[in-house]
């Protein structure tokens, strides 16, 4: 009877273990993969990087929600479609976006982001997808007519950022002072509270200023060259190969055309 017994319990105790190492051996399957997915068939994500406070590009609309929205965040989300991947968006400042694209932290980076000498130097750089202009944002009564009034003036920029670059070299032809700040919200609230006299960000992004403080006035820029806006990834990345293809058929099929009369209309 003790053995019936003790075969009973070796029986049961068996069984058990036996079902937790199925569950231990899924678990551990999970936990070793680098990759994310989906519910739905394992669908791959790729991380996108992105500083959201450059309205219409990227940005958090606070009066709908927390999500972040804007012309560059759909078109990653449409390169996804066409790759066949999930994307997860995430948010951090500028100036550490190529940084994190270096230490294998995101996949790629669309951050209203112009290629450089500097950044091409470290990451690759997709075809162009919009084209860029630069102009000042002042007061009203600042009494800056253009770019020739900043002389003895405090110009704010946002730090690594191609307007950043701008004003270095304007300011070896006008005697101004560049300030940066991380977020181009700081940049403007320092030109409210009279700690900076101007500002240089891109068109798109100062109409959204400009229409929402009806004391801010945006100026053109005429020395500058034409510049645009591009996809970043690691270099020798196998995904610039792949995003480029897809740009193409987005700009054939007429989807870049749309994401501009969407997000940028208003600015031109």
């Amino acid at each position: 009877m003790k053995n019936k017994l003790f075969m009973l319990m070796l029986v049961f105790v068996i069984g058990i273990l036996a079902a937790c190492g199925t569950k231990d051996s899924g678990s551990s399957a999970d936990s070793g993969s680098n990759i994310d997915s989906d519910n739905e068939g394992d669908k791959k994500v790729l991380i996108m990087g992105t500083s959201a406070d450059y309205k219409p590009f990227e940005f958090v609309d606070s009066a709908k929600g927390e999500e972040i929205i804007g012309y560059d965040i759909d078109l990653a989300y449409m390169i996804g479609e066409k790759l066949g991947f999930d994307v997860k968006i995430q948010d951090m400042d500028f100036n550490s976006l190529v940084p994190a694209l270096q230490a294998g932290k995101l996949d790629f980076v669309i951050s209203g982001m112009s290629p450089n000498k500097e950044r091409e130097k470290v990451v690759d750089f997709s075809k162009p997808y919009n084209e860029t202009r630069q102009v000042l944002i002042v007061k009203k009564d600042s009494g800056i007519k253009s770019s020739a009034d900043l002389a003895g003036k405090i110009v704010g920029v946002q730090t690594a950022s191609i307007q950043e670059e701008m004003a270095k070299e304007m300011a070896k032809t006008i005697d101004f002072k560049n300030e940066s700040r991380t977020r181009v919200p700081e940049i403007v609230q320092d030109m409210m509270a009279k700690r900076i006299d101007a500002a240089i960000v891109e068109s798109g992004v100062a109409e959204g200023y400009v229409k929402k403080n009806d004391k801010l006035i945006a100026l053109p820029i005429k020395e500058q060259v034409a510049d645009y806006k591009a996809i970043a990834v690691a270099e020798g990345s196998e995904l610039k190969a792949q995003i480029d293809k897809a740009l193409k058929e987005l700009i054939e099929e007429g989807k870049i055309k749309e994401l501009e009369e969407k997000w940028l209309q208003s600015a031109e």
